[in-house]
């Protein structure tokens, strides 16, 4: 989704500049591409360019929770239990929120698994977010490893259901919505 985010945008004339995790996709010569593979990679990109930016969008899946403690070695089958404790990564969207200026646009995108649109509305206000783009994982072929997708966009004081359809076209109508605020 990202990727064809970014290029709905350079499509526009947007100068674009998209933070991507390890994926293997290619985008057009008119976007600047920083590659990352930690949350805390794609955190400092993403905090580095945001201060220039008109708008962000945070669509990318990062992981909520790292381990704790890492092994340099690999870790023997020992017993019949293993336990894995967990602490938060760097929270992107919170922080931009925190950063935003009163000219500058964010845009979150939430993944729900159970009461969507609340989750969705909490991220949104305590994110300090322009919009959020829910997704489902409810919605068969559709968010990772499809080329469609189906949304709703939640603003402050509006829900907007959005069919099934590629995400080129997803990307469209997002990027409309965002275009509101220019």
């Amino acid at each position: 989704m990202g990727f064809a985010l970014a290029e709905e945008c350079a499509t526009r004339g947007a100068e674009v500049v998209l933070i991507a995790g390890p994926v293997h996709l290619s985008c057009s010569e008119k976007i600047q591409r920083i590659d990352v593979e930690s949350t805390k990679e794609m955190y400092d990109a993403t905090l580095s360019h945001f201060e220039k930016a008109d708008a962000a969008i945070l669509c990318a899946a990062v992981a909520d929770f790292k381990p704790v403690q890492t092994a340099a070695t690999k870790i023997k089958r020992e017993g019949n239990e293993w336990s894995i404790r967990l602490q938060p990564t760097l929270d992107i969207a919170a922080e931009l929120g925190k950063r935003k200026t009163k000219n500058q646009r964010l845009v979150g995108f939430a993944l729900e698994t159970n009461d969507e649109e609340a989750h969705a509305r909490h991220k949104l206000i305590s994110k300090h977010l322009d919009f959020i783009v829910l997704n489902s994982t409810r919605n068969a072929g559709t968010t990772f490893q499809s080329d469609d997708n189906q949304i709703t966009i939640i603003s402050p004081t509006d829900i907007k259901p959005f069919e099934k359809k590629p995400k080129t076209a997803v990307a469209r109508d997002i990027i409309d919505e965002l275009c509101k605020f220019f």
